[in-house]
């Protein structure tokens, strides 16, 4: 969840000492908080001081925290507030290259260029993450099978590394530490700065098309039949439905609409553009709320209400793109004990293992309402990037009585059947699992290695994984 500004702490661990000042820290599932020294960046000397003066326990840079689980927590060692350091430096209108701090969000990349005839050239489910934490996790979105991740489309970031020094790394210039840095969760040093690519657009509304599929095997069908069709494209699944209803799900593909599309009223101001937050969710929900009969009764609604078919339906960005986003904090639904999001993706031709671990969800008794399937395109060369050709599935699960036990059986599934999870979404796979799922996990290590060989930059994530 977003933090404060806060001012510069009290630094007192002197090189073995108590860490006084230290905050707790979580991701956005709200789990297993650890105490940590939260510094705000603000020039690279900011950086550039708690690396030379960082405590035993290293340096991880941290941003609007909407990783889910612990891979921007550094438990009693320091934490870079980056979100401090978020000003566009230059922007050329005429191609969409715009340099920017790596602390700026693409909340504010969208309420600058949208107005101005650019979109962001991929967008997680949430507008709320900075462009080093995208970069950082090389997120995917609705378009991955058409535009990839976000990574593709850098031209060139600034790193600070474990030496203090500050390296412009590109695809060309420095491959294996750019493919290591995208996607490495922080981990081979401090994104300061980067140049991106952003997406010509010539409205800011999208035509959105919706179809309702009774089951699995028919919404697999329609996504694989004309998915291409689409430049963005995403179902909601029901995971509580049992037997022949079994992946039942809503699906919402489309693409930005053009001038030339849009009603005349809206041809006047075709990019008006402003993103917010409607309501805030308050602190005050139980732990049980979203159990299986809640969650049962909201998929059934959601189900029923949407259309069997539409076609040509003209959304807003924050309605197709981020509807979540509407309300603030709504990870407090979830209660006091937090929620974890397990993601997944399995190789196309193991459509398989996906159904099998529907029917384990679905029969486990477990609550997710918010469960995604997308299709992967191509993946790109990032040594712990995420997306891979084939199927992928991102659940939200309330903490519970026996979610360990399914999640650990969901991983044998997933290695079983070449697939992987995806670390800015985990927080709890065990380090010899995740060693089966990433077949280049060893060219991380080495380039790690050679770029910070005493592990100065780390998280409770790279400690339990031992990354």
């Amino acid at each position: 969840m977003p933090e404060e500004t806060l001012p510069a702490p009290h630094r007192s661990h002197a090189r073995g000492g108590p860490l006084q000042g230290a905050v707790p820290l979580t991701g956005w599932g709200r789990t297993a908080a650890t105490p940590a020294l939260l510094s705000p960046v603000r020039s690279d000397d900011d950086a550039l001081a708690v690396l030379k003066g960082h405590s035993p326990r290293g340096v991880v840079a941290r941003g609007l925290a909407r990783s889910y689980g612990d891979a921007a927590q550094n438990a009693g060692g320091d934490v870079l507030d980056m979100t401090t350091a978020n000003q566009v430096l230059h922007a050329d209108l005429e191609t969409g290259l715009v340099d920017v701090e790596a602390g700026i969000s693409l909340d504010e990349l969208m309420n600058r260029f949208v107005p101005q005839g650019f979109f962001v050239p991929v967008t997680a489910g949430t507008r709320y993450v900075t462009v080093g934490g995208a970069i950082a996790a090389d997120i995917h979105g609705k378009n991955h099978h058409i535009a990839g991740s976000f990574s593709q489309h850098v031209r060139w970031l600034d790193l600070l590394t474990a030496d203090g020094q500050v390296r412009r790394v590109s695809p060309e210039s420095d491959a294996d530490l750019f493919w290591a840095t995208a996607g490495g969760m922080g981990l081979t040093g401090v994104i300061l700065r980067a140049r991106v690519q952003l997406k010509a657009i010539e409205s800011s509304r999208t035509l959105v098309d919706t179809d309702r599929t009774p089951d699995l095997d028919s919404l697999m069908t329609l996504l694989s039949e004309t998915d291409h069709l689409y430049d963005y494209s995403v179902a909601w699944i029901d995971c509580v439905a049992k037997g022949k209803r079994m992946g039942r799900s809503v699906v919402t593909r489309g693409r930005f609409a053009k001038l030339d599309e849009l009603p005349a009223k809206r041809r006047t101001d075709p990019l008006k553009y402003h993103g917010s937050v409607r309501v805030s969710a308050p602190d005050v929900f139980p732990p049980g709320l979203l159990n299986l009969a809640t969650v049962a009764a909201f998929n059934e609604l959601w189900y029923r209400k949407a259309p069997k078919r539409k076609r040509d339906q003209l959304q807003s960005i924050p309605t197709f793109f981020h509807p979540l986003d509407a309300v603030g904090g709504w990870n407090r639904i979830y209660g006091p004990r937090g929620f974890v999001q397990y993601q997944f993706t399995v190789p196309f031709g193991q459509e398989e293992a996906m159904r099998e671990a529907l029917e384990r969800i679905s029969h486990s008794g477990t609550a997710s309402f918010l469960a995604v399937l997308k299709r992967f395109g191509p993946g790109n060369p990032g040594m712990l990037s995420y997306p891979s050709p084939g199927w992928t599935l991102a659940l939200d699960i309330p903490v519970q009585k026996g979610l360990a036990t399914l999640l650990d059986q969901l991983d044998e599934l997933v290695v079983a059947a070449e697939g992987r999870i995806y670390l800015a979404k985990d927080s709890r796979v065990r380090p010899e699992t995740f060693e089966k799922m990433y077949d280049r996990l060893d060219d991380f290590r080495t380039v790690r290695k050679q770029v910070d060989p005493d592990g100065v930059f780390t998280s409770d994530m790279a400690r339990r994984l031992a990354l």
